[in-house]
């Protein structure tokens, strides 16, 4: 069975979903027959390159005060560190991601995808300085274990993997994602959002046992709408 997820690493609430969906995936008994595919969304695809910080971003998104901005990124933070996730809440910043994904897919021909992604969502929410920096995204493909210069090569052509990332983003389009994280399992089974962990148990046992092709619908009853980043910014948890 194959697990498709569309994400950002500007998405808080897709470095939560994956922790919750990989806590039940530990639990699935028929976690050795699961393949998963990490694949491309950008939430501005027209961001700058330049980094900028998250909290004056966040208040003139939602037309709130700079301390109730605040306030909602400690919010998430309490939430990321729910699923035992490093959160800095104050200091991180935001930038276009694409350079990002076109790394992402280059690590997937390599073997190294998951090793990647997890470095990169560790940096842009667990550390303060910025994961935007060419040098430091190279420095992060290091740690993956991917070669240096083969990193650098990718970044330093704007072309490379450029339609990889397309694809996966006209893809989610097609199925009508308008935002991230999106669980896609067998083309069959759709989940929405960061949803509970014991949703996306729910979710793997039905597609495994259905096995006749049926229409993309979201799972999870009540909390179908799970907690996501769409184009008009994250949801931020209540008080």
């Amino acid at each position: 069975m194959r697990v498709e997820i569309w994400s950002d690493i500007n998405c808080p609430w897709c470095y939560i979903g994956k922790a919750r969906f990989e806590q039940a995936l530990e639990r699935f008994p028929h976690r050795e027959e699961v393949e998963v595919v990490h694949r491309s969304f950008e939430l501005d695809p027209h961001a700058p390159r330049a980094a900028r910080p998250v909290v004056p971003l966040l208040a003139t998104k939602y037309g709130m005060s700079l301390e109730q901005a605040e306030a909602a990124e400690a919010r998430i933070a309490e939430n990321a560190r729910g699923e035992g996730l490093p959160y800095l809440s104050e200091g991180r910043d935001a930038a276009n991601s694409f350079d990002m994904h076109r790394l992402l897919h280059f690590a997937k021909e390599q073997g190294r995808q998951p090793q990647l992604l997890d470095a990169l969502y560790r940096a842009n929410f667990a550390e303060e300085r910025s994961a935007f920096e060419e040098e430091r995204l190279i420095e992060l493909a290091v740690e993956a274990g991917l070669d240096r210069e083969a990193a650098a090569a990718v970044l330093a052509d704007p072309d490379a993997y450029a339609d990889a990332v397309r694809e996966d983003e006209e893809t989610a389009s097609a199925m009508g994602a308008t935002g991230v994280p999106f669980f896609v399992l067998d083309r069959r089974l759709g989940v929405s959002g960061a949803q509970p962990a014991e949703t996306f148990t729910r979710a793997l046992e039905q597609a495994w046992e259905s096995r006749v092709p049926v229409t993309l619908i979201p799972v999870g009853g009540e909390t179908a709408a799970g907690d996501a980043c769409g184009p008009d910014g994250c949801e931020l948890p209540q008080r």
